[in-house]
């Protein structure tokens, strides 16, 4: 039995409230159970130095989980002058999920940053930014297609996260603390609508595990992504 009570195979209750912010060009608040991370996606009529005049656009991730988003207050990285190597790995996991479904040469020379804000942790913060991201980040495209900005849809795809972890022998979704702190092995699966892999990061916390039990993670992320990558696309058939 799971400390939640869920089955091995259910995600955690996954709410997105789109266009929260009200100056960011697009924005959500998404929460996977207690994890809570605002995102925002801000647009730049610029590129950085290595592309201007390329025509090509850039997109890029920032994250940070704020002083009391854990059970203790943790100091702001920006007080010690530096960003931890944790929050390094995940911005730059953020970035390259996002750019995986993007044309950049059809985004023209725009830049958009979309910053990662961990309001509340209760594991999966990086699975949730990353889902968040793409939510911040369809919201502003489709801003710049209105304006007519730029003519064509530059996003190719849609892309979620969701971390799996054997727990007590079992292969589950969608991990918690309470699991993720005691699994015998955790990972974090970027995948896109279209079956794609973008990314795996999967560690064995105590003794090394097999390739039927990473089989079985990867069936359940699958299967999770699948059920997320719904409930993005819906937020937009509402509008």
């Amino acid at each position: 039995m799971r400390p939640s009570g869920r089955q091995i195979n259910e995600l955690r209750k996954i709410d997105i409230d789109l266009g929260v912010s009200k100056h960011a060009e697009g924005s959500c608040l998404v929460k996977f159970g207690d994890t809570h991370v605002l995102c925002t996606a801000s647009v730049e009529n610029r590129v950085p130095p290595w592309l201007r005049n390329s025509g090509s656009g850039w997109v890029t991730a920032e994250y940070g989980m704020l002083p009391r988003s854990t059970g203790d207050r943790m100091r702001r990285e920006a007080s010690s002058g530096k960003q931890s190597g944790r929050t390094q790995e995940i911005q730059r996991l953020i970035g390259r999920s996002l750019r995986a479904i993007i044309d950049l040469k059809a985004l023209g020379e725009f830049q958009i940053s979309v910053d990662c804000d961990v309001i509340q942790a209760d594991g999966g913060t990086r699975t949730a930014s990353v889902t968040g991201a793409w939510v911040a980040l369809r919201e502003a495209v489709n801003g710049l297609l209105s304006s007519r900005a730029i003519k064509n849809d530059p996003i190719t795809g849609c892309v979620g996260a969701v971390s799996c972890g054997i727990y007590k022998g079992s292969a589950v979704l969608d991990l918690d603390y309470d699991e993720d702190s005691v699994a015998e092995a955790d990972a974090n699966f970027v995948l896109t609508d279209k079956g794609g892999i973008v990314e795996i990061q999967a560690t064995a916390e105590t003794f090394p595990f097999s390739e039927n039990k990473f089989s079985d993670l990867f069936a359940l992320a699958q299967t999770g992504i699948q059920e997320i990558n719904v409930i993005q696309k819906n937020l937009f058939l509402k509008i």
